[in-house]
């Protein structure tokens, strides 16, 4: 679970960090659209919890820097990939405890009957 999240977190930052650059160097609208759709996910986190709005506000007085905003994006959605990793595990456990109990007690039905 950790691994995955883990993994899934590099893939994330790299895929990330490619976007910016290309951003920065070749500012086609596909980069641009590319660059929104990443920045949607810890934008609707930090939006969640009430942070968007102050964030916006210092950014736009100059503040926070495009720098400090991408290092917030990034590490929110770090967080984002692991809180939904354990979630996920909670999950899966949960259910897969469940179907084991079941076979189980189906066999010890099945050896009594």
């Amino acid at each position: 679970m950790g691994g995955n999240a883990f993994l899934l977190s590099i893939i994330y930052l790299v895929v990330g960090i490619g976007v910016e650059v290309a951003r920065r160097f070749y500012p086609t609208r596909f980069v641009h659209q590319l660059s929104l759709s990443l920045d949607s996910l810890p934008a609707r986190a930090l939006e969640f919890v009430g942070a968007l709005e102050p964030l916006r506000a210092a950014y736009l007085d100059g503040r926070v820097s495009d720098a400090q905003v991408r290092l917030l994006f990034g590490s929110t959605t770090i967080v984002v990939i692991f809180i939904l990793a354990f979630v996920v595990g909670i999950l899966v456990g949960g259910l897969r405890s469940y179907v084991e109990r079941r076979a189980i007690r189906k066999a010890s039905d099945r050896g009594h009957g």
